[in-house]
């Protein structure tokens, strides 16, 4: 039989777990990376994130890619509860292959870009950005 003690602790404990943002996990990360590539492998480097070291506030956190020559870039953010930022498509016509925004990071983790090349090749880059007061309830 519960007690009236038994059901708060549940209800609190319950009311904490509500409030815990929800992190992606590397499967996550992997999933969205393999329905990018179309499951094909990608190599490291050709592809330069800009970030800040340290975010003060994880709400706006400027990040930009510059991949050169590349046909679309997919930017991860792995720690997030849903890691999937953005995806920017590039024409022949572009001047250059560089994309900036600002995103929101729940905590420190790894800013992930992935750069779909025109020959069908994919090449990444990570960089760990270390947040001081997550944007993602954290």
């Amino acid at each position: 039989m519960l007690t009236r003690r038994d059901t708060m602790a549940i209800g609190l404990g319950a009311a904490a777990l509500t409030l815990v943002p929800g992190m992606a996990s590397a499967s996550a990360v992997d999933e969205a990376i393999a329905a990018f590539t179309g499951g094909a492998s990608v190599s490291e480097g050709g592809v330069t994130i800009t970030a800040p070291e340290i975010a003060e506030n994880g709400n706006t956190v400027p990040v930009e890619v510059d991949a050169p020559g590349a046909a679309s870039i997919l930017i991860l953010a792995a720690g997030n509860p849903t890691p999937g930022v953005a995806t920017f498509n590039f024409s022949e016509g572009a001047g250059s292959q560089r994309a900036a925004t600002r995103i929101r990071l729940g905590g420190t983790q790894d800013v992930v870009a992935v750069a779909k090349m025109p020959d069908g090749s994919f090449k990444q880059a990570a960089l760990e950005v270390k947040v001081t007061i997550g944007g993602c309830g954290g």
